[in-house]
C-alpha cells in the first residue's frame, strides 16, 4: 500500500550505535520502561552490541537507512541449567510506534532463538504499560506474574510483570544452544 514505511530487518552491528542509543536514551531519561537510570553512551551501546551478539541476536529495524527500532535477547538467568531461556527486549522509536515495527522486530528475533534451540522467551513490563503488555499478548506471551515494588525510579516504586512465551516444546535431553553467529536462516532476516 503507498504510504506505509518499508521496513528491513538485519543484525545490529557496533556502527548502529548512535541511532540505537538515540532511540532508548529517551526510555531511560525520561520513563520506567527501562529501569537503568542513566542512559548509555554510544560507546556503552557498541559494546553491548559486540558482548551480545557473541551469543544472542540482536537485530534492527530500518526506514529508509535509519534505524527505527531494536529488539534482543539475553540470558535469562547465569545458572548453566537455564541457557535454553532469555530475555528479551524490544524498543521503537516513538515516530514509528503503532506500525508494526517491534511486531516484526519480535517475528524475526525469535525464528533466530527457535534455530539456536532456544525454549523460552521472557518479557518483563513495568506496570502499567498497556501497549507493551498488549503487544506481548499478542505475540503469544502468557503471564507468569508480577514482582511488586521491585523497582524505585522517578520517584516511586513500580511493579514489573513478566510474560513467558514458549518458543518450542521442551526436550528431554536437548541439545546445546547454538551461538548466534553460528546460525544460518534459510529465508534470511
Amino acid at each position: 500500500m503507498a504510504g506505509e514505511p518499508v521496513i528491513s530487518i538485519r543484525t545490529a552491528v557496533p556502527s548502529d550505535a548512535s541511532s540505537i542509543a538515540a532511540i532508548y536514551g529517551p526510555y531511560v531519561a525520561g520513563t520506567t520502561v527501562s529501569f537503568e537510570v542513566e542512559s548509555p553512551t554510544a560507546e556503552e551501546m557498541a559494546e553491548r552490541i559486540r558482548g551480545t551478539t557473541a551469543t544472542y541476536p540482536w537485530l534492527v529495524a530500518e526506514n529508509e537507512k535509519q534505524v527505527v527500532g531494536f529488539v534482543y535477547a539475553g540470558p535469562n538467568r547465569a545458572r548453566a541449567a537455564y541457557r535454553w531461556s532469555v530475555d528479551v527486549s524490544v524498543y521503537v522509536r516513538p515516530a514509528a510506534q503503532r506500525q508494526g515495527i517491534g511486531w516484526r522486530l519480535y517475528q524475526a528475533l525469535f525464528e533466530i532463538l527457535r534455530e539456536q534451540g532456544i525454549v523460552n522467551a521472557y518479557a518483563g513490563v513495568t506496570l502499567p504499560n498497556a501497549a507493551s503488555v498488549g503487544l506481548h499478548e499478542a505475540m503469544g506471551f502468557k503471564p507468569v506474574g508480577v514482582f511488586r515494588n521491585v523497582g524505585y525510579k522517578l520517584g516511586s516504586w513500580h511493579d514489573v510483570g513478566w510474560w513467558q512465551l514458549e518458543l518450542q516444546p521442551p526436550l528431554g535431553s536437548p541439545a546445546e544452544p547454538i551461538p548466534f553467529p553460528l546460525v544460518t536462516l534459510t529465508g534470511g532476516l
